[in-house]
């Protein structure tokens, strides 16, 4: 592991333990050159899972894409980045739960937005304007005044 900070790639286990739901081992390190510490995870690749976009093509599933669409939506919101890391955690537990091996990108945008709607409105508002991609402001406008009714 290459030090953040020296960029020395020897370092020294400290501390290693569960994190996550026991999806993630936390393991803090330090460097054998500058001793600062620094903290890593490993997570278990889920490579064999893939994602059908709309086009029908497919790509590999991508925990960082579907953390940096939540975290766009979040911006400048009272959402903190653990909250996002834990609807991505709880939305990665549903995908896995159906046991599929391909997923349609709908159904992850469908979690999302379930998830941002009982989180914080303008993130579901903004999610949204993006996943069901508005032709007019009218459509942006109705959304907007069904917040009171069930997403999606």
């Amino acid at each position: 592991m290459r030090c953040p900070h020296c960029g020395h790639e020897e370092d020294r286990v400290v501390d290693s333990r569960t994190s996550k739901e026991g999806r993630a081992v936390r393991r803090r390190r330090e460097c054998l050159d500058c001793s600062r510490r620094f903290t890593t995870y490993e997570y278990i690749e889920n490579v064999s899972m893939t994602i059908i976009k709309n086009d029908q093509r497919r790509e590999p599933y991508d925990r960082q894409k579907l953390m940096h669409g939540i975290d766009s939506a979040c911006k400048k919101r009272p959402i903190g980045q653990k909250k996002i890391e834990s609807i991505v955690d709880k939305i990665e537990n549903k995908i896995e739960g159906m046991g599929k091996m391909e997923v349609p990108s709908t159904d992850i945008g469908k979690m999302v937005m379930t998830e941002l709607y009982e989180l914080d409105e303008v993130a579901y508002i903004r999610f949204a304007s993006v996943y069901k991609k508005f032709k007019d402001i009218g459509e942006f406008i109705s959304e907007v005044k069904g917040i009171g009714s069930k997403p999606c």
